[in-house]
């Protein structure tokens, strides 16, 4: 069986495209180069903010969302991942205008969750304002009871950590970031949290499971193993 090309539809942000890029080289486990899979990476900085868009703050990023995908679509790609979680909010809107398929990062962790935590019922979640506003989350995992920050606690930790002045976006990993997301997890933690997911791709690059006492759900891992497998015709 011919192996898949995998299209990254990236640049929200371009670490987080970096990231996932490199769970799929580990995941494939390669012994030489001609063992990895071939990955084509359209890295697109100039996308409109999802959230922003989201929240009626500025342009809609559909159409730059489609142009990328077409970039990938027409450079060959058999399907098609997405970093940016909040962006998985347009995905109907995108997969209308193209023909490969684009694996779908919630539905992923959806059936993550129910095969490996079945027993857990409640899950925090850490995730931009958008994709907490539009429950993307939360009406996906109707069988677990998903816990969310204050709409203060969202302001003053979660999106600071995400897009503050010294917050992922501008290249900080250690410091305020980490203070912040350790208080977040803590709150979420009390408030019955057996669970967290990392609901957005910046979370995922700086809290890791070593950081937590309860299970580390982060659908970008999810995401670069599934890819890895459909790649090899593995499943």
């Amino acid at each position: 069986m011919k192996e898949k090309i995998i299209g990254i539809l990236g640049g929200m942000g371009p670490d987080a495209t970096c990231a996932l890029f490199d769970r799929i080289i580990r995941f494939t486990n390669a012994k030489c180069d001609k063992e990895h899979i071939r990955i084509i990476i359209d890295n697109n900085p100039k996308i409109p903010d999802r959230t922003s868009a989201i929240l009626g703050k500025s342009a809609s990023p559909v159409p730059e969302l489609v142009k990328t995908a077409t970039n990938l679509q027409n450079s060959g790609v058999d399907f098609i991942v997405i970093p940016c979680i909040t962006s998985h909010y347009f995905l109907d809107e995108i997969q209308k205008e193209i023909k490969v398929p684009i694996l779908n990062a919630l539905t992923l962790t959806k059936e993550y969750i129910d095969e490996k935590y079945e027993n857990i019922n409640k899950i925090g979640l850490i995730a931009t304002s958008g994709t907490v506003k539009t429950k993307l989350f939360q009406n996906l995992l109707d069988n677990k009871e998903v816990i969310i920050p204050t709409e203060e606690e969202q302001d003053k930790y979660v999106m600071e950590i995400i897009y503050g002045k010294e917050g992922v976006k501008a290249g900080y990993r250690s410091g305020k970031v980490k203070d912040y997301l350790s208080e977040i997890v803590n709150r979420l933690k009390d408030r019955g949290a057996e669970a967290i997911i990392a609901g957005c791709t910046e979370i995922s690059l700086v809290l890791s499971q070593s950081d937590i006492d309860i299970p580390l759900i982060d659908p970008l891992t999810v995401m670069a193993e599934k890819s890895v497998l459909i790649a090899k015709g593995l499943i």
